[in-house]
């Protein structure tokens, strides 16, 4: 009797033990991965696409190249991954960001809260403008990227159709475009500024807009 509950009292004791390890591993691996592409990152953004190596990128997290293998086979996969978390998290801020306007809101309001969420997304991820705007990107990334693009030109429409209820389609899509336009125009100077130069590049793309837009909206929302 005595031998039969010690090992079922092992047993039960090794169980615990052998469920908490994988899961250890687990975590272990996902902080290697969430190190691995925060340096593919800040390597990308300096070198680009292209110039990067996996061996800067292993060199940059502080690990050997073969511990970089171990979770990425090539440079490619890395940027991939590092892509498809980025867009998922610009699709929650566009999301925000474009939301249906209150008729209360005034033009320059409405507009610097749309650009404020998305500067602050791409000034917190640089490496989101490295890899979907550079000439040199993976291709299923540049598949990806125009699809984000397809998505948030539509998203612009559909709110710019209800500020402008008078306008055909076309209209409001040469609309959206120029709209769209004029934000990556300007993104690219405000990402190679810092400080108060790149608070003022901001300024400067909302009165941008802002001028666009109030001959087009009109008052239909109400100004200050």
């Amino acid at each position: 009797m005595s031998d039969t509950s010690e090992t079922s009292d092992t047993s039960e004791q090794e169980q615990p033990r052998e469920k908490e390890q994988p899961r250890r591993r687990q975590a272990r691996g996902e902080r290697r991965i969430a190190q691995l592409l925060q340096a593919a990152a800040r390597v990308f953004c300096t070198t680009g696409y292209t110039a990067a190596s996996t061996n800067a990128i292993a060199r940059e997290a502080g690990v050997s190249p073969g511990t970089l293998y171990q979770f990425f086979p090539n440079k490619e996969a890395i940027a991939l991954e590092l892509g498809d978390r980025l867009v998922h998290e610009m699709r929650e801020t566009y999301g925000e960001a474009l939301a249906p306007v209150d008729p209360a809101t005034s033009l320059e309001t409405a507009v610097g809260s749309a650009i404020d969420r998305f500067m602050a997304f791409n000034t917190e991820h640089p490496v989101f403008f490295t890899l979907m705007h550079g000439p040199d990107i993976p291709g299923r990334m540049a598949e990806t990227h125009d699809q984000l693009h397809s998505t948030l030109t539509g998203r612009i429409e559909d709110l710019l159709a209800s500020l402008m209820p008078g306008a055909s389609p076309p209209d409001v899509t040469r609309t959206a475009h120029v709209c769209l336009g004029i934000y990556k125009s300007g993104l690219e100077l405000v990402l190679a500024h810092e400080g108060a130069e790149r608070a003022a590049y901001v300024q400067e793309i909302k009165t941008v807009l802002i001028r666009y837009l109030e001959p087009l909206v009109g008052d239909r929302i109400g100004r200050r």
